[in-house]
């Protein structure tokens, strides 16, 4: 058997996708440290629960996210894999880094309350969700996570057919409703915390559930290549994908050959195409949108199955056989 060209593994694709991890981390981070700690809002997340420990006891938050996360990652291990958890891991290691920066940080230099003034509470709750979100969106798309309830959202999402914002927004309204509660009988205020808390969770949900989305759109592939046999033989073994091989004749050659059909996510395209360029560079690939895909490794089909009840009659039989003969 003839030695097979296999491309080599890209060692820059686990790199990018540590890079943004750390980069979703750090918006995160300094999004907290800037905007949201100095108002005292009350986010989701552990980071939330954590921001009401520090505003009502004085503790960092950063202790309380790290305790709490020590403890949700040893059940997702279980639920997720230790591939998922790799990088939740490192993940949960370098935002608890990075906000304990940011916190030396702002210990000197100006944050949003300093820059903006004590009454641009909604102008800061605004800008910092959409940041929030960024840098969510941002470890979720490099198969990583901030932890917490990201863990939570995940582990729900692969059981249900939620999405990653609505499993999330669940949780985190409990937080948020507990910040009522951080300035005792004071009404007032602990009905702004709510309010605030909600805007929040509303814009973070809405630009993670956008970015994660539109990102995780499937994407079909027609490969027309003399090299089909490898090209199939990569996608199957390497890519982890299945593949159909379609016969063809060309019209004006009139040759006969093999169509690759194959279907994969967007976040894996620069991949596979790499790998086709590297066995054939003549090849002829058409690339387009695929809405959703359901089964053999790709989503799972989570809706209820209900029974359908039916009755065929002799009757109907017998019509459809008069109306194919017609």
């Amino acid at each position: 058997m003839a030695r097979r060209f296999i491309p080599r593994p890209s060692i820059m694709s686990e790199v990018k996708n540590y890079f943004m991890i750390t980069l979703g981390l750090t918006i995160y981070a300094f999004t907290w440290k800037f905007f949201m700690a100095p108002y005292q809002f009350v986010t989701g997340g552990i980071t939330g629960v954590g921001g009401i420990v520090e505003y009502t006891t004085g503790l960092p938050m950063q202790y309380t996210y790290f305790a709490i996360n020590v403890v949700l990652i040893l059940i997702a291990i279980q639920q997720l894999g230790w591939k998922f958890c790799v990088k939740t891991i490192y993940a949960i290691g370098a935002m608890t880094l990075a906000l304990e920066l940011f916190d030396i940080v702002f210990q000197t230099c100006p944050t949003a309350y300093d820059i903006l003034g004590p009454n641009k509470q909604l102008e800061a709750c605004i800008v910092g969700s959409i940041f929030t979100g960024m840098g969510i969106a941002f470890c979720f798309l490099s198969n990583g996570s901030t932890g917490g309830v990201d863990i939570i959202a995940a582990i729900v999402n692969k059981y249900k057919d939620i999405s990653f914002g609505r499993a999330m927004l669940y949780v985190d309204a409990c937080i948020i409703m507990s910040s009522f509660f951080i300035i005792p009988n004071n009404l007032e205020v602990g009905l702004q915390k709510v309010f605030y808390g909600f805007i929040n969770l509303v814009i973070v949900n809405v630009s993670l559930d956008y970015m994660v989305n539109s990102n995780r759109q499937m994407v079909q592939f027609f490969i027309f290549s003399n090299k089909y046999d490898d090209i199939a033989y990569y996608i199957t073994r390497y890519h982890k994908r299945g593949v159909t091989l379609l016969d063809s004749i060309g019209y004006y050659s009139g040759k006969e050959g093999k169509v690759i059909t194959t279907i994969t996510r967007a976040n894996q395209v620069n991949e596979l195409l790499s790998a086709i360029k590297q066995i054939d560079p003549n090849a002829l690939v058409s690339q387009s949108k695929v809405m959703a895909v359901y089964g053999l490794g790709f989503d799972k089909i989570k809706a209820k199955a209900k029974a359908v009840k039916f009755e065929k009659n002799e009757s109907d039989t017998n019509n459809g056989k008069e109306e194919n003969k017609q």
